[in-house]
């Protein structure tokens, strides 16, 4: 078993630790919530008053991060985590990134002799406490191969995408996928509800067939249609508005840099933002099904 450290104890985040005490690891966390700490604590592990503190003499340190500028601070920044690490630290960021930071930090670390793997994920928070989420992994064989049997303490699906950058290439296309599809499953349950149709009853039909997709089959944003799912909670917990917002917001300034086309994720972008500046970015962002209900109030 590893010695590891855990910054970042968000939504996803705090799970994620915990699963990997279940897996027998020896967890350090640091967290600026000192709420979030205390509840990795109170599952096993054990607290540090730094990154830095919790980062000396693992063999494996781990953050999970809100954005770009937050993954460069901790590890670039003033006594950033780099300059401090033993050559033997295996380094793994499962932010949400631009591409163009996990390569500015890969290389970094690979200057100093440090081995880093961009390694963002996929299964929301139901997959991050279940322990099945998917990492999209960036970097060189022997990173990953290195880094798969603590990747297997937290998920299910390990993928290595390719080279530094590529897994979070292949993030943000999974999320403008996602948000495409939620909008659009939004959508199609407010045009049937103004038609008269139950919910429940469209969904399994949509379910069932062509329409079916990951947002309607496991995560349906109508409330009171699925339980256990954000949606039938007031859409508290999740995947944050705010944070939805970000990743499209990467994937459109990729496809500028890329000279794609996604008019679809343009519009899917504009949605969310419109939806976020009403008020609901700390929302689930299946909250968006709000959006096509406005008209009946």
């Amino acid at each position: 078993m590893a010695k590891i450290a855990f910054i970042g104890l968000g939504n996803m985040g705090g799970p994620m630790a915990g699963n990997l005490v279940k897996a027998g690891h020896d967890v350090t966390v640091f967290d600026l919530s000192s709420a979030a700490v205390e509840h990795a604590v109170s599952e096993g592990a054990v607290a540090a008053d730094s990154a830095k503190a919790a980062a000396a003499d693992k063999d494996c340190v781990i953050t999970m991060l809100p954005a770009g500028q937050h993954v460069e601070s901790v590890y670039l920044g003033e006594g950033g985590l780099l300059a401090c690490l033993s050559q033997q630290t295996l380094v793994i960021d499962s932010s949400t990134i631009a591409p163009e930071t996990a390569r500015k930090v890969a290389e970094a670390a690979t200057e100093r002799g440090i081995t880093f793997l961009d390694a963002p994920v996929s299964g929301g928070v139901g997959g991050a406490k279940a322990g099945t989420l998917s990492f999209i992994c960036g970097g060189d064989d022997a990173a990953f191969e290195r880094a798969k049997p603590i990747l297997e303490g937290m998920g299910k699906n390990i993928f290595h995408a390719g080279a530094h950058g590529a897994g979070q290439v292949a993030k943000i296309c999974n999320n403008m996928l996602l948000a495409i599809l939620m909008s659009g499953t939004c959508e199609a349950l407010a045009l049937g509800v103004k038609n008269g149709l139950d919910p429940a009853v469209l969904s399994e039909i949509m379910k069932q067939s062509s329409g079916g997709n990951w947002a309607l089959n496991v995560y349906n944003p109508w409330p009171g249609v699925m339980e256990n799912v954000p949606a039938s909670r007031e859409y508290e917990g999740g995947f944050l508005v705010n944070l939805m917002n970000k990743d499209l917001g990467l994937a459109f300034d990729n496809a500028i840099k890329n000279q794609a086309a996604i008019p679809m994720g343009s519009l899917a972008r504009n949605l969310f933002s419109l939806h976020a500046v009403k008020g609901n970015g700390t929302l689930d962002f299946s909250s968006i099904q709000r959006l096509f209900l406005e008209s009946e109030h």
